[in-house]
């Protein structure tokens, strides 16, 4: 555990030393929900009692989630490329020890910078039950893990920057646009006018999406619809499980093989 804990620190103070940059983020962020959301919410009709600025704080707090835990990819990336994992396998350290820290680290990572997006949710929206609130950290710490682990696992499967740049854009594209952090989806209403635009799969691929299932998750918590489902919980934790694990092996199999 101590040896994890030492991984686990290294790639926070590397994470914190762009703290600049991080904050920089954050206020673009910020600056989507108060000027985007609250321009949409004046765009929808009033007949619909719809709130987009409501609906969107949640799905704002899983896209800095996800974009910071995934940002470890870069790093191990970098690492695999330049031949640094042969420095790390001179350390006094297990290999499986060296993968969880960093798998760890990278949700953390995504803890640390949702953590102002969550607390503006909060704000809005109303702060959870002590209860829900620990329910609502525990999902997000399991989707910010199984997020850094689908980095990594990308990460350590090419030595091109480029691929690694080009799969990422892939994977923010279907996972963003492709899940209810923007569209509700599970208002039949909405649904019905989402079907006449996107083909079926994307939106039963968005629906059982584990950042659709964080994002409402929070909403079903704070303002109460969409109901709470098992189907949420049940994708973020096959998510993190599948990700994680494998994110592990591979990682532990290329530095090994390095």
């Amino acid at each position: 555990m101590k040896a994890i804990l030492h991984v686990m620190e290294h790639d926070l103070r590397n994470f914190v030393r762009y703290k600049f940059w991080i904050i920089g983020l954050i206020t673009m962020n910020l600056a989507d929900l108060f000027i985007m959301a609250i321009v949409y919410t004046q765009m929808i009709r009033s007949d619909l009692v719809f709130n987009y600025f409501r609906f969107f704080s949640p799905g704002l707090t899983i896209t800095g989630l996800f974009a910071a835990a995934f940002m470890i990819g870069r790093e191990v990336n970098w690492e695999v490329r330049r031949s640094v994992s042969h420095y790390m396998l001179s350390l006094p350290i297990e290999r499986w020890e060296l993968a969880t820290g960093r798998i760890l680290a990278g949700g953390v990572r995504g803890m640390v910078y949702m953590s102002p997006l969550l607390l503006t949710t909060f704000i809005f929206l109303g702060f959870p039950s002590p209860a829900n609130l620990l329910i609502i950290i525990g999902a997000l710490f399991l989707l910010a893990t199984g997020t850094a682990g689908l980095s990594i696992a990308i990460a350590v499967s090419t030595r091109s920057f480029e691929k690694f740049v080009t799969s990422r854009s892939v994977l923010y594209y279907l996972l963003f646009f492709c899940s209810t952090i923007f569209y509700p989806m599970r208002d039949p209403y909405f649904l019905n006018l989402i079907k006449n635009v996107m083909p079926q799969p994307l939106i039963v691929f968005a629906q059982i999406n584990p950042l659709s299932g964080g994002a409402d998750m929070i909403r079903s918590f704070l303002l109460g619809t969409p109901t709470l489902t098992l189907e949420m919980p049940i994708s973020i934790l096959i998510f993190s499980g599948i990700f994680a694990t494998s994110a592990a092996i591979a990682y532990i199999k290329i530095i090994e093989r390095e």
